[in-house]
């Protein structure tokens, strides 16, 4: 039995893809030893977690060369090797930040010469253990003086030549998107988008809307700000490795506005019967033009917390009353419901 017929799925942009409405997330299992870590994780347990989200019914993992500097592809690797060729998922991974192995904990620098993404997608080929890619996306905005031109080039030639499926970019404008496009053909994109961080709804949101091209959102949850489970306390708490424990979410008035959000989430999750972490994901999936969230998970219950997302329709009366709690409680900033909803 085909165990991907049991969530529904939806086309992803103009590509031969139908996926699931929600996909694993691979950066926290990246582990702790480089600049934006999670902390330390095990890695059986994030084994644990991807082959139950597939067993679940989810078909896509998302993950990138940089998280863990190269570790979270690997561990994705050892996931997938038992699995039957038949039931493996969708593989998507990212290319474009490049890190110094003398400095683990450096910032990547963001590259975009041709040269570079060649080397770069040839090790991720290696190090996942697969022949071909199912999505290459550029992570950010190159930094290196590569025109945008030349690298989206570079990813469409790949693409020609079949080492990768389709081809995407991660973290991109509008603007950028259209000098792409241009070019030719822009998959996907993958823009930060929560109920806290709004601002893709703006500009980028539409834009793929109008022009085919997949939506695949990340931290939907907002880094674990919206499952219902944060507290000033547990905030305060982050270890040092933890890249959260640096961050403006999780601290001061930010913290205490994003916490009073999840608060107002929690009568909407009940309503259906859901966690609060599938009704934060939900939201995200309601607005036009979003093919898809990718929601991490570190071990297999975290899964079980939100895999409901990929099957609950917020209606009207849901998408109003997280509208005005996201006004009542000054959370984040952009949108608070689609235009004309």
């Amino acid at each position: 039995m085909d165990a991907y017929t049991t969530l529904p799925r939806i086309r992803l942009g103009l590509t031969d893809m139908e996926i699931t409405r929600v996909g694993f997330g691979a950066w926290a299992i990246g582990g702790a030893d480089w600049a934006v870590g999670w902390g330390a994780q095990d890695d059986r347990d994030s084994i644990a977690a991807i082959r139950h989200a597939v067993s679940r019914g989810v078909n896509w993992i998302d993950t990138a060369a940089i998280y863990g500097l190269g570790h979270s592809e690997e561990v994705v690797s050892r996931a997938l090797a038992e699995m039957p060729q038949a039931e493996r998922p969708y593989v998507f991974t990212k290319c474009g930040l490049v890190w110094d192995e003398t400095d683990r904990h450096a910032m990547p620098r963001q590259v975009g010469s041709p040269q570079s993404i060649r080397r770069e997608v040839d090790a991720s080929l290696r190090r996942l253990g697969i022949e071909r890619i199912d999505l290459y996306q550029v992570h950010w905005p190159a930094k290196d003086g590569t025109p945008l031109a030349d690298y989206w080039q570079t990813m469409l030639d790949l693409k020609a030549e079949g080492k990768v499926r389709a081809v995407g970019l991660s973290n991109h404008s509008a603007e950028q998107l259209a000098v792409a496009e241009r070019l030719g053909h822009v998959d996907t994109l993958q823009p930060p988008f929560s109920a806290i961080r709004r601002d893709a709804a703006e500009r980028e949101l539409p834009w793929c809307h109008a022009h085919g091209t997949g939506v695949i959102v990340y931290s939907p949850m907002q880094a674990g700000l919206l499952t219902g489970r944060f507290s000033v306390e547990r905030a305060k708490s982050l270890p040092a490795d933890d890249w959260r424990s640096r961050n403006d979410e999780f601290i001061g008035d930010k913290l205490a506005r994003n916490l009073r959000l999840v608060d107002a989430l929690r009568p909407v999750a009940e309503r259906h019967g859901v966690s609060v972490p599938a009704a934060a994901v939900a939201w995200t999936l309601a607005w036009p033009g979003v093919s898809g969230a990718i929601v991490g998970a570190r071990n297999a219950s975290q899964v079980d917390g939100w895999i409901a997302a990929a099957s609950l329709r917020l209606d009207n009366d849901d998408m109003t009353a997280i509208a005005t709690a996201i006004e009542t409680s000054g959370a984040g900033t952009g949108p608070a419901r689609p235009a004309g909803a």
